[in-house]
Order: structure tokens, then C-alpha cells, then sequence
């Protein structure tokens, strides 16, 4: 359904720093930066990207906007979680853990970018 996702970042190397760690910790390269400055890092299954805003004004966060991650395991997650804590992140919403809900058991892990933006770290259980 997606081809990629970009998200605004106002000091692009702190978020290329957070998220070429976060991202590293699942597996994935370091970004690049393209002739323009906007840092990408790319998968068999889609890109990520960072950019400072084209019209001039400060990255800021969806309100209510989340950003979710495809991870392989719990610990993937944690690990995930720890590299983005280490990297600038901030925690937000309940720590890493199992929640029952709708679609099943699920490992959810939850950390806001340099820039304010929400990720969550998503593995199914079972």
C-alpha cells in the first residue's frame, strides 16, 4: 500500500543519528542524504525518509499521527527501544510490554523522534 514515508526533522543529523540507530537495531543500513539534504534509508519492502520542511517552516509532529514498525521479535523491539532512548528519543505512552486488544496479542514499544514525531515498534504475538 505505502512506497515510503517521510517525516520533517529540524536538526537532520540528530534524527539521522536516532533513526540509523533505531533502525539499525532491526536491521537496516545507514540513511543517505540525497542532493537536497533529505536523508533516506531503504528496504526490499519500502522507505523511510527525513527532511527539513520545503516551505520553510519548523518539522512539528501529527497530532495524532503514529508511525509503526514491523519488528521480528519482542527483543527486537527492545532493542529498538533502547537504541532510540540512547539517540535522543523520548519515551511515551506505557513502557515495552504485551497488550491484548482487537487484533490479538501484541508487543508494542513506543518512543517519540528528535522532532516529536510518535513511532511504535509492533511485533504479533503468536
Amino acid at each position: 500500500m505505502f512506497s515510503h514515508i517521510m517525516v520533517g526533522a529540524n536538526d537532520l543529523a540528530a534524527s539521522k543519528a536516532f533513526y540509523d540507530a533505531t533502525l539499525g537495531a532491526m536491521g537496516v543500513g545507514p540513511g543517505f542524504a540525497d542532493d537536497k539534504g533529505r536523508v533516506f534509508w531503504m528496504t526490499p519492502t519500502g522507505i523511510f525518509a527525513i527532511s527539513v520542511p520545503i516551505d520553510g517552516n519548523p518539522a512539528c509532529h501529527g497530532n495524532g499521527s503514529t508511525i509503526g514498525f514491523a519488528m521480528a521479535s519482542p527483543e527486537m523491539a527492545n532493542a529498538w527501544h533502547a537504541a532510540g532512548l540512547a539517540n535522543g528519543g523520548t519515551a511515551c505512552e506505557d513502557p515495552p510490554g504485551v497488550r491484548e486488544g482487537g487484533m490479538g496479542p501484541l508487543y508494542l514499544a513506543y518512543l517519540r523522534d528528535p522532532a516529536g514525531n510518535k513511532l511504535c515498534a509492533l511485533h504479533r504475538m503468536g
